[in-house]
């Protein structure tokens, strides 16, 4: 994987970690969820400058994507509402790598070494033995677990499809923005239903975090599909969950979170895959 990418892929997974701690201190998760997707939304028409729109053969494949973003966004409102977030991110997170490079090897003819398998898996159970320490009770908690690896799911599924997209788009950065733009009407569209006026206050009340984590999203994502026309899908979709370890890291560092020795564990296990991926 060459040096530029990974510096693109881990700049995008700062991005992920940090919009996702500003959303984090709210707790209307699914008022938050649209507002912050919507402001990205906003912003995306500046990609739209930059070059030709999408070439027709990648539309089918930023519709699909807008369905499957928006399933992501439902799977994960409800998995945090059965489950806590130390237990949901990292198994929806870290279960997405291993699934994308399924579905690069079926759909994108993407051959992995052996080196880079161990890499990929390496990473995601670093990812996902972060829930060793936070008291998970498996029997308890069946529905968490299910939507978070629901959630996972489509998240390798929009990863895939924007993958193979983005490559038939001839140019990332409007295939980009119509994804930003068309992502938001789905989940704009339920929350203004459920909500009604609420929306409006919430929006007055919390426009500023919105449009911090907007544009973190946009960043966040963009740079990752950019990536995905750059490297095999596996690559980008490990590297990138190196977000829940950064995410980890803000919350020793900002949010007065204990560190522990299980999370530095499962950092240093982390860093190995990522070094066998950097090969």
């Amino acid at each position: 994987m060459e040096p530029f990418v990974i510096i693109v892929v881990l700049a995008a997974a700062v991005m992920h970690a940090v919009w996702n701690a500003v959303v984090k201190i709210d707790g209307d998760r699914l008022m938050t969820m649209a507002v912050v997707i919507s402001t990205t939304g906003l912003f995306a028409p500046l990609l739209l400058l930059v070059g030709p729109p999408p070439a027709l053969e990648s539309w089918p494949y930023i519709f699909l994507s807008v369905l499957l973003n928006n399933a992501y966004f439902l799977f994960l409102i409800e998995a945090y509402r059965f489950g806590d977030l130390s237990q949901v991110y990292p198994i929806a997170r870290g279960s997405a790598p291993l699934l994308v490079t399924v579905g690069a090897t079926l759909f994108a003819n993407e051959q992995l070494s052996v080196v880079e398998l161990a890499g990929v898996f390496i990473i995601s159970a670093g990812t996902i033995s972060l829930i060793w320490g936070s008291g998970l009770r498996v029997g308890a908690e069946k529905r968490s677990i299910t939507f978070a690896l629901l959630t996972g799911l489509m998240i390798a599924a929009y990863t895939v499809i924007d993958g193979v997209g983005v490559r038939l788009s001839g140019n990332p950065a409007a295939y980009i923005g119509w994804l930003f733009i068309l992502s938001p009407v789905p989940i704009a569209s339920i929350t203004i239903i459920r909500r009604r006026g609420d929306a409006i206050v919430y929006i007055r009340n919390n426009w500023k975090l919105a449009v911090i984590a907007g544009g973190l999203n946009l960043g966040s994502y963009g740079l990752s599909i950019w990536a995905l026309s750059l490297a095999a899908m596996a690559h980008v979709s490990a590297m990138r969950e190196t977000s829940v370890i950064i995410a980890a890291l803000i919350g020793t560092q900002l949010l007065g979170e204990s560190l522990g020795k299980r999370r530095t564990l499962a950092a240093m296990v982390v860093a190995t895959g990522v070094v066998l991926i950097a090969q």
